[in-house]
């Protein structure tokens, strides 16, 4: 037994774990993200002094902190040397080693898959001799593997097939008792399924992990075509971790009043209600989009917004404002145009606009009386698997420009849960038609009585 501490930084938001690992006296980070003050405070609580960052990869869904935190900290970057970056780096290749302290011993693996110069880092004890885990980054994951299709389709059939080969090495080259530290998996678009695990063996992955138990064909197929949509901010991830992203500035952006959102508004800008689905659609300020810190607000917010566009955040109090800071400096979004704070009374010079909230038992209640256009905003993968009769479906993401097709007449509007439901009838209340949001769980469709209809026979 190896008493190495090994500590899991969760950014549950993206779906991601960074590691801090120590001896009690010095550490290593593996794929840090970008807001380095978290880290930095757990080495101030453990006392420890960081001498190694390490990455798995270039990475597609977030920008990194760990170009930012070897400069703060001195540390040395380990990025492996193939890479194309900008920065000076200590660059590691396959099985190379680096000693961090006196018995953390890490071993550089090469597992081409999710990109093709993808790393993973074994850990071991030399004082015990034990075979601690390995930091299997977008490759070996909980029940799944990290996506191999994010480098463009010319290069997929490729990666998926390294993506196989990679994880029966690792599992070849570690005891089953090695515990598995991936960090993807957690509800992040780069994983190509998800799973409910939060920690795992090499063993365990044996066992349950179809790239582990299938033959490369039958995991080849599968896995692709389980395959949906990513967020299209990913495109500019890579580029940005390439050229050693700084630290982020967290400080809260110009104050802006009524008058002045307006402008914004009427500009083209974004202006955001970080505000609960349900407080939005009982009173916002018009033309102002919902997406709520109580989802995956840096996922939607990068995937729909036109890249580069001006945002002003609305929140109820600087503490969600800056909340809401932290999780769009992860993705690249970094300085807000301007925010505000308080309620629709304060951000209106006028009456604030306002829609109606319904439940799927609602829905099929109108339907008896009057017919009403129902749009479906979830992927189309989603759609495809079951279906309310006679729905127009128009996912979330290309919404925005696709707003044209939304057919005419009374619009309710769902998803799965009610989070993405509320962003889509924000931009159609914004086009100047009024929606109803269906803020219900799609499970209780076909109890209330609506016709699904799903995949054929």
């Amino acid at each position: 037994m190896s008493d190495l501490a090994v500590v899991p930084i969760e950014t549950p938001t993206l779906g991601d774990r960074s590691y801090l690992v120590h001896d009690g006296e010095v550490a290593f980070v593996v794929d840090p993200q970008r807001d380095i003050d978290r880290v930095l405070a757990l080495l101030t609580e453990h006392g420890v002094r960081l001498t190694h960052v390490l990455e798995t990869h270039l990475h597609n869904d977030y920008v990194t902190g760990g170009f930012a935190l070897a400069a703060a900290t001195g540390a040395a970057y380990v990025v492996n040397g193939a890479d194309a970056v900008s920065f000076d780096r200590t660059p590691v290749a396959d099985g190379e080693q680096v000693l961090v302290g006196t018995r953390m011993q890490v071993t550089a693996l090469a597992t081409p898959g999710h990109t093709f110069t993808h790393l993973s880092y074994a850990l071991r004890d030399t004082a015990t001799g034990t075979d601690v885990g390995v930091f299997s980054g977008g490759s070996l994951l909980y029940g799944a593997t990290g996506r191999p299709d994010l480098l463009g389709e010319d290069h997929t059939d490729a990666l998926v097939r390294h993506q196989h080969a990679s994880a029966h090495r690792l599992a070849a080259l570690l005891p089953d008792e090695a515990e598995v530290f991936p960090t993807h998996g957690f509800g992040s678009f780069c994983s190509a399924t998800q799973a409910d695990a939060t920690s795992s063996t090499i063993g365990r992955e044996k066992h349950s992990n179809p790239v582990l138990t299938q033959d490369e064909e039958t995991y080849v197929r599968e896995l692709l075509a389980g395959l949906g949509a990513w967020p299209a901010y990913y495109a500019h991830m890579a580029p940005t971790n390439a050229a050693g992203p700084a630290a982020p500035d967290l400080s809260a952006p110009a104050r802006a009043d009524a008058a002045e959102l307006r402008r914004r508004i009427e500009a083209g800008e974004w202006v955001v209600d970080l505000r609960h689905r349900t407080a939005f659609a009982a009173g916002h300020a018009p033309g102002t989009l919902n997406v709520g810190l109580d989802g995956a607000l840096a996922t939607y917010v990068g995937w729909l917004i036109p890249w580069g566009t001006a945002i002003t955040l609305l929140g109820e109090t600087a503490e969600d404002v800056a909340a809401a800071q932290r999780e769009l400096v992860r993705i690249g979004i970094d300085r807000p145009a301007a925010h505000a704070t308080g309620t629709p009374a304060d951000w209106v010079t006028g009456e604030p606009a306002s829609f109606a909230t319904a439940t799927f038992a609602d829905l099929a209640q109108v339907r008896h009386h009057r017919d009403v256009v129902v749009l479906d905003v979830r992927r189309a993968d989603e759609h495809a698997a079951g279906a309310i009769r006679g729905s127009v479906n128009i996912p979330l993401h290309e919404l925005w420009s696709r707003l044209g097709e939304v057919p005419a007449g009374e619009v309710w509007v769902h998803c799965a849960g009610g989070y993405r439901a509320s962003i889509a009838a924000s931009m159609i209340d914004a086009r100047g038609r009024t929606p109803v949001a269906v803020d219900d769980a799609f499970d209780h469709a076909a109890t209330a009585g609506l016709d699904l209809v799903g995949p054929p026979a």
